[in-house]
């Protein structure tokens, strides 16, 4: 299985993926590449939670010659994925690959760059818009975003999916590249949510950034500044 727990999250380790995420790093990858690789990140994070989080089941299959039995993965019918706006978008576009049939979430929630980070290593939160479909208490939950690193972002959205609803079957939280301090943030507020990153990296800088990291996903994916 290409998915280890490391203690403070469960790591993808799939080679492809760590080939991936090195090309993300790049500075010198430009935005088309970017955005395509971020997809194609999603895509394998998406298989990776298939074979490494999710059942099958044994199925009597027909085939033109005779009568076998073959298998078949269970609740893919039963998926959420939120998208956390923006940066999130092309890889939520790859995950929908892996699981064509889910449901889909929108969250705009950003942090606010010009007040700072507060002294507890924070960030005040702005959730903008919110377009969630009904959960239900057998769904697996995919809450992505490339980033996470106070957790600021990531401990609002989680609080607006689970005001109104029963906690699913399965809350995952899905990054490219994680902090520790947020990590534990989240694992201290919501406790109930499995945290799946391609990387923990070392550590924040002083304005909250993600070091080594891979900068803003968002700007490099849709050339913003």
């Amino acid at each position: 299985m290409a998915i280890e727990d490391r203690g403070e999250a469960q790591v993808i380790t799939h080679a492809l993926a760590r080939d991936e995420l090195s090309r993300l790093r790049d500075v010198e990858t430009e935005q088309v590449d970017f955005r395509k690789g971020l997809v194609r990140l999603g895509r394998l994070c998406g298989y990776e939670i298939i074979d490494g989080r999710m059942e099958t089941e044994y199925v009597s299959i027909e085939t033109p010659l005779t009568t076998t039995m073959g298998e078949r993965v269970e609740g893919l019918e039963n998926v959420v994925i939120v998208n956390v706006l923006r940066a999130a978008t092309p890889f939520v576009e790859g995950l929908l690959t892996a699981f064509p049939q889910a449901r889909q979430g929108v969250i705009s929630a950003s942090r606010d760059e010009a007040a700072g980070m507060t002294d507890d290593g924070t960030f005040p939160i702005s959730v903008d818009y919110v377009k969630l479909p009904d959960i239900e208490p057998s769904d697996t939950v995919i809450v992505a975003d490339p980033m996470l690193a106070t957790g600021s972002t990531m401990s609002a959205v989680l609080e607006e999916i689970l005001r109104d609803s029963p906690d699913p079957e399965h809350l995952l939280v899905l990054s490219a590249v994680a902090a520790p301090p947020g990590l534990v943030r989240l694992d201290e507020e919501v406790p109930q949510a499995d945290l799946l990153t391609v990387a923990v990296d070392e550590r924040l800088d002083d304005d909250g950034y993600i070091v080594p990291g891979l900068g803003d996903a968002g700007d490099r994916a849709f050339r913003t500044t």
